[in-house]
């Protein structure tokens, strides 16, 4: 058999059903009759919203009406509702709603507790059928026949039930990547004001945010002036009264700049003080960061995404990032349905003989997810030797930068499908050594001081995720970490050598009482 054949057997053809998957409503109207079957449309806004009544063929059951957000106008509508489909004998109906932010929550959870079935339609494909039909006029009548026919050729789309887990996790992944954007933002701030009174200063560094000690200057001395009546030894002493670890060249350096640094802008004092004060938000946003990372921890420990630890590259963050924007991989039927939902292939423009295949990537797509993949594959590319061998190949054929990007997260989508589904963890043949997932969470653990209940709890729920073949060589990690904690007397982290020996036996890995010298003796 020819490989061409091979390819065109293996190959699915693609099906060219005009409607929505998990907008397909026929079979139901089939069953029923078009005239028993109604459309609840609701086109939301802020404090209130106007719902319509309409059955299959348009005919309109109750006029546009106006309700409120409130739990009394929700209940007389449902009544109203009630009244008007037993009235026209309708046997089968669902509610159509249309996606704005958060403001249609109420009137979606509403009809749900009613026992409605309820859809939700884009904002784009309102529009997409409202200006054929009335082009500029945009009111919310017209929005509401726009979302009547949208729901009628299967653009009403069918929801999964949010699971609690993965929501937990989004909203604690989104509101960190909130947090870290408006950090990037404070530093760029600083820096501003940092080159108004101390010019050049922050140049003479790679980062100044990577050292106390760069940082201490410019909000204790000021200016160049400043420093130079300091001199080196001066603010060394300084330095180790404010309890700040100081390095002598890198002061050397520091009275170096202020020899030849450029005039500052006045005034000094405002700058100085804004500079001081935006740190001082700063150092408390890394600090909500540092608690977010560590409450991921938790609900990922619980999710089959745990597994993806195993890959170099990935740390609990980015797993926990790329877990709640994925959510349950249940609702994924093949790798294709990851990349497609975060927008990772190009648009296309084809008209007969004119074909452009290979556009920029398409724009309507989930935004998160697709930026919590090109993160990974980031990482990926940096830290993880497969990927860097194929990118410095693909780098050599002069490909494009932002190509080889989404054809690491194409290919990290498809590895990332087939572990989280088939529960494994990372087996490639071009990995000589894989990481191990209950290490990588016990050292996170460590870093963020994270409570020892909290940490047993979490180790006892990622060990439930791992493969029974794994079990084994994730056991073996531990004890090497045992025993490390066990030879250390003075310090270390005594609480973790009192967990491990429970996660180990739960792994099915027997201790031996340690020997008189101290040494751990591990089987």
């Amino acid at each position: 058999m020819s490989a061409k054949s091979k390819s065109k057997r293996g190959r699915k053809s693609k099906s060219h059903s005009v409607h929505k998957p998990q907008g397909v409503i026929h079979p139901r109207v089939r069953e029923v009759g078009p005239e028993h079957f109604a459309f609840l449309c609701v086109d939301c806004a802020k404090r209130r919203s106007k719902i319509m009544l309409a059955d299959f063929y348009g005919r309109v059951l109750m006029e546009p009406t106006i309700i409120e957000h409130d739990r009394f106008a929700f209940d007389a509508v449902l009544q109203q509702i009630r009244d008007t489909l037993t009235r026209h004998g309708i046997k089968d109906q669902i509610a159509v709603i249309e996606r704005t932010g958060r403001y249609h929550g109420p009137v979606q959870r509403a009809f749900v507790k009613a026992g409605i079935e309820v859809r939700i339609l884009h904002p784009y494909t309102t529009k997409q059928y409202r200006q054929p039909a009335d082009p500029g006029n945009k009111t919310d009548d017209t929005d509401l026949s726009a979302i009547h026919r949208a729901a009628v050729n299967g653009f009403g789309l069918l929801e999964h039930e949010p699971d609690p887990i993965y929501v937990r996790l989004q909203l604690l992944a989104r509101h960190r990547r909130r947090l870290v954007h408006k950090n990037v933002m404070l530093r760029q701030q600083m820096l501003e004001h940092l080159h108004s009174y101390m010019p050049g200063y922050s140049s003479c560094f790679k980062d100044i945010f990577d050292s106390e000690l760069l940082l201490w200057v410019p909000k204790h001395m000021g200016s160049a002036a400043e420093i130079l009546q300091a001199g080196v030894d001066g603010l060394d002493q300084q330095l180790r009264k404010a309890n700040v670890r100081s390095h002598r060249p890198t002061l050397q350096k520091i009275v170096a700049w202020a020899r030849s640094a450029p005039s500052a802008e006045e005034p000094v004092s405002l700058h100085r003080r804004f500079f001081t004060e935006f740190d001082a938000d700063r150092l408390a946003k890394l600090q909500v960061i540092r608690a977010l990372e560590s409450d991921l921890m938790e609900p990922l420990s619980q999710t089959p995404y745990v597994l993806l630890l195993s890959v170099p590259g990935i740390n609990v963050v980015s797993a926990a990032e790329f877990a709640g924007e994925m959510g349950p991989i249940k609702h994924y039927p093949k790798p294709r349905a990851i990349t497609g939902r975060a927008g990772l292939y190009p648009s296309r423009h084809q008209s007969d003989e004119v074909d452009h295949p290979n556009g920029p990537l398409v724009r309507h797509a989930n935004h998160d997810l697709r930026r919590a993949i090109l993160m990974i594959a980031d990482n990926l590319i940096r830290c993880n030797e497969h990927f860097g061998v194929l990118v410095a190949g693909w780098r050599v054929k002069n490909a494009d930068a932002r190509d080889i990007r989404v054809r690491v997260g194409s290919r990290f989508s498809r590895i990332a499908f087939h572990m989280v589904s088939g529960q494994m963890t990372f087996r490639h043949p071009c990995t000589k050594q894989r990481d191990y997932v209950l290490k990588k969470l016990l050292r996170f653990a460590v870093d963020h001081a994270i409570a020892p209940d909290q940490l047993q709890r979490n180790l006892d729920a990622a060990t439930v995720q791992l493969p029974p073949s794994d079990e084994r060589e994730e056991a073996e990690s531990l004890a090497q970490e045992l025993a490390q904690v066990q030879k250390k007397r003075g310090s270390g982290p005594k609480a973790i050598g009192e967990i491990l020996p429970a996660v180990l036996v739960k792994l099915g890995i027997k201790l031996i009482s340690s020997s008189k010298s101290g040494e751990a003796d591990l089987t």
